[in-house]
């Protein structure tokens, strides 16, 4: 699975290159970043997070007490998901103009802008299908403890965008703004984006086949048990809205940025860029525990196995942490010379990757309380709580929010969206201090008998120096090569080196026991 995603993630990570080198990091590529959050934003607030954290437990329920090993239960489920997701992607095309409005402002001065991005999620928007499919044959997969598939897949996507912005910078002159762009080069990127998605999820119907789903529709819904999955998926419905509330407000005060500031790359695009590379080692390390370990977990928590289900959890934290903690230190110490080498090519200006690298900088400690209360509430949901997340959820928004409109009000432009960033790090660890006291009082006990907090904080004194060390690198060779592509290539490089070498020798002198089973197949 980990190797899945990161071939996922590194045709991903060539994708968005293409793509900044196309678009920029300014105005114009906040029209079509916006556009494109928009469909993902509605998919998960329709079925996303209910498919993610819900459905699985229900799924490996149905299959594990059904007489018919939950197959006409299955049949029914992705029947009315399916329902649900064409009704909702009409709707939402139809709604374009308003949805588009909560996320970013409509004013005379800008409303070109706004047009535009309006164009854009009409092609846009059908996506939201497309993920649905994908999502709901996912987890039908991973009910079965067929994980690949769902890895792999998103690859095709990647091929498809990386297809389609060559095109776009091979052939057609790069727009300098949002009134350069023609209808032909709209119509390529908003075909070509939603093509990407829907070869990415009609790929899965064939493994699912293999695996033994067909479809059959069944729209007899009623008295069948779908209910509990309906009552179940309420608060996680709840949990998502809370969630996008919080990124509607961040995503209007960070166009407001780009309008201030149209070419600074301090706005939306940067936001959205850096928020990606962040989010790598939490796609390839945690998700992919995760996904394994929650049909087990849920399987320990309706047995009443809680020991085995606290220490499921103990080992994906301390297994998870052994790359986490030293890749949220990564970015603090090499944030600049990341976005440098990867976003300051093409229609990027060179400067405007600075602001990115500053951000990438305000994430990176976030990464470990975000990962860590990922998987915390797994705990809750392998019970089938969805309530506790939902209020957990609204206290990270509430603090997220708070502390973005402080930075929006407050901070000059130039640096208030590099203040959401920082934002959204002390937002998660407020939402993981209050998470884990939950669950230890919902599980009777502490996670792991005080091995979790001895491991993470061996984990920080060798991540901690390794990355002082990996900065004075980094540093040292600027210093000497100079800027450019090159000089900064062999900056981050060093850099590093320097920063993995001096990690490994510390975890090694501190006898961190997780490195090995980072790599061993649960038992």
């Amino acid at each position: 699975m980990a190797l899945g995603t990161v071939v996922s993630r590194a045709t991903g990570l060539i994708r968005q290159v293409l793509q900044a080198a196309a678009l920029g990091t300014g105005l114009l590529a906040s029209t079509y970043n916006t556009a494109n959050n928009v469909p993902t934003s509605l998919y998960t607030l329709l079925i996303g997070g209910a498919l993610n954290a819900v459905l699985v437990p229900q799924l490996v329920r149905a299959r594990a007490t059904r007489p018919d090993g939950g197959v006409a239960y299955e049949q029914r489920l992705v029947t009315l998901v399916v329902t649900v997701l064409a009704v909702g992607t009409a709707l939402a095309v139809w709604a374009a103009p308003g949805i588009v409005g909560i996320y970013m402002r409509d004013t005379p001065e800008k409303h070109q802008e706004f047009e535009l991005t309006v164009t854009f999620a009409r092609f846009l928007l059908p996506q939201i299908f497309f993920y649905g499919l994908f999502g709901i044959y996912g987890q039908v997969l991973n009910a079965r403890e067929k994980f690949g598939a769902m890895m792999w897949t998103p690859v095709l996507n990647n091929v498809v965008l990386i297809g389609m912005f060559g095109v776009y910078l091979g052939m057609m002159t790069i727009p300098e703004g949002v009134e350069d762009i023609t209808d032909t080069q709209v119509r390529l990127l908003g075909i070509g984006t939603t093509a990407g998605i829907a070869v990415q999820a009609l790929a899965l119907i064939p493994f699912a086949r293999a695996a033994g789903f067909r479809l059959r529709p069944r729209f007899d819904w009623r008295g069948t048990g779908l209910g509990a999955s309906v009552r179940a998926a309420k608060w996680t419905l709840l949990f998502v809205l809370v969630n996008q509330v919080a990124l509607a407000v961040v995503t209007n005060f960070a166009n407001t940025v780009d309008q201030e500031l149209p070419n600074s790359g301090a706005g939306y695009t940067a936001y959205v860029y850096a928020h990606t590379i962040w989010m790598l080692p939490q796609s390839i390390v945690t998700v992919s525990l995760v996904t394994a370990l929650l049909p087990r977990m849920s399987k320990a928590a309706a047995e009443g196995r809680v020991p085995d289900l606290r220490a499921d959890l103990s080992r994906a934290l301390r297994v998870s942490g052994v790359v986490i903690v030293p890749a949220g230190f990564l970015f603090l110490a090499l944030g600049p010379q990341i976005s440098a080498l990867l976003f300051a090519h093409g229609a990027a200006d060179p400067a405007s990757a600075e602001p990115l690298g500053h951000m990438l900088q305000a994430f990176g400690p976030g990464l470990i309380p975000f990962s860590a209360q990922y998987l915390l509430l797994r705990g809750f949901y392998a019970h089938e709580d969805t309530r506790t997340p939902f209020l957990m959820a609204t206290w990270i928004a509430g603090v997220n929010i708070a502390l973005a409109t402080a930075c929006h009000l407050l901070l000059p432009a130039r640096w208030a969206v590099t203040g959401m960033a920082g934002a959204y790090t002390l937002s998660y660890l407020a939402g993981l201090l209050l998470t884990a006291r939950l669950l230890r009082r919902r599980l009777g006990g502490r996670i792991g008998d005080g091995t979790l907090g001895r491991a993470h904080t061996k984990l920080l004194c060798a991540a901690a120096p390794a990355a002082a060390l990996g900065w004075s690198a980094a540093r040292a060779c600027t210093a000497a090569a100079g800027s450019g592509t090159w000089p900064t290539a062999l900056a981050l490089t060093a850099g590093t080196i320097t920063l993995a070498l001096t990690y490994l020798v510390l975890a090694r002198l501190l006898k961190i026991d997780e490195l090995r089973l980072l790599f061993r197949k649960p038992s």
